[in-house]
């Protein structure tokens, strides 16, 4: 049986690594340390010794085939971007939530009606800390409104989970109520790595998983990591400074949106310095795996593209669009939904080519 160790010379070595946290997060031997993420993200042993190579975390790595097939067959996955039941172009009615979330706010606004209505105790989402994002499980409607706006960089959304849930045994069998709390059922938000990641333990039925309700995917072209120095790149390319910054966001380019009201573009490929390796290898942009995917590719500036996937995905964004969304008026573009899908579509296999393309330039590597 293949373990961490497999991992680390099979995925970290290479540089397919995405660092989506769900090896840490999952991993049944994490009550005695086994696994953690070091100060970059990056999950390293904690003690080796404490190990008990079971195999689990090997086989829920996105960058790993094993589990394919079945959670394929759990969302109904259609080749060649995955099952789509239908589309929308939208934003939140909640004029607060539009100005402070990215593009038209919809996760948002999604994530407050669920929460409003009772049907989610959380959320798995991320945080403005400074110019980056760190992971949060955000128990209150206050936290999601907290937590609105985009990432730009990379983000370890599942380790959240980690920090309040064990797989380890007694959890298996019944976590303590008064050790949950009131956090039984959560609405993840995460990257397509980290949908799958999740989707992998929810075909093996391994708590905590089975909080998780609701798997709202992000379209993602690829994370990106800043330091100071790549920063200041992107602030010499632009011509900005930090402290003016309001928010930013990606479309066909990465956006920065001044306090002033002006907005500054970067093209994505003049960003390649600051790319994360191992999105070079990921094949999926559009968050396949997910309920409801999310972006901005697609639509106009305000509003958020929404790929409908699963029956609970339509379920929950229709009543969600009956009282907190606004969708695109036809009248304004009668082409506005397909131009969409198109966008999306052409942008899923864009990503699908270069990863085909670097994964073959990885394996004829001497």
């Amino acid at each position: 049986m293949k373990t961490f160790s497999d991992l680390v010379s099979e995925v970290q070595a290479p540089g397919r690594c995405h660092h989506c946290g769900g090896c840490v997060t999952f991993c049944t031997a994490i009550n005695y340390g086994a696994l953690k993420l070091d100060e970059d993200g990056k999950p390293v042993f904690k003690d080796s010794d404490k190990c008990i190579k079971c195999g689990l975390c090997y086989v829920i790595c996105p960058e790993i085939d094993e589990l394919e097939e079945e959670i394929k067959q759990q969302v109904q996955w259609n080749a060649p971007n995955g099952r789509i039941i239908g589309l929308s172009v939208s934003r939140a009615k909640d004029l607060f939530v539009l100005e402070k979330g990215t593009d038209g706010g919809v996760v948002t606004s999604l994530l407050l009606h669920l929460f409003d209505m009772g049907h989610i105790d959380g959320a798995i989402v991320t945080k403005q800390v400074g110019v980056h994002r760190q992971p949060w499980l955000a128990a209150s409607r206050e936290d999601i409104i907290e937590a609105a706006g985009s990432h730009f960089d990379t983000m370890h959304g599942l380790a959240s989970l980690g920090d309040h849930y064990s797989t380890y045994s007694p959890s298996i069998f019944g976590l303590d109520p008064k050790l949950r709390g009131n956090l039984n059922r959560i609405a993840m938000v995460g990257t397509p790595c980290q949908i799958k990641s999740a989707r992998k333990m929810q075909a093996l039925g391994i708590v905590p998983s089975d909080f998780i309700k609701y798997y709202l995917g992000l379209f993602c072209t690829s994370s990106f990591i800043f330091d100071k120095e790549k920063w200041k790149r992107v602030e010499d390319l632009a011509g900005f400074k930090t402290d003016a910054v309001k928010k930013i966001n990606i479309k066909d380019e990465f956006l920065i949106h001044l306090k002033s009201g002006e907005v500054r573009s970067i093209p994505l490929d003049e960003l390649s310095f600051a790319k994360r390796e191992a999105c070079n290898y990921c094949d999926d942009f559009s968050a396949e795996f997910a309920d409801l995917s999310f972006g901005g590719i697609g639509a106009e500036m305000g509003w958020t593209t929404v790929v409908i996937r699963t029956p609970l995905g339509r379920t929950i964004f229709r009543y969600a669009s009956d009282s907190t969304l606004e969708t695109y008026k036809l009248e304004n573009n009668p082409k506005f939904a397909t131009a969409a899908l198109e966008k999306v579509l052409s942008s899923s296999d864009r990503k699908r080519m270069i990863a085909e393309i670097n994964l073959q330039k990885l394996k004829t590597k001497p």
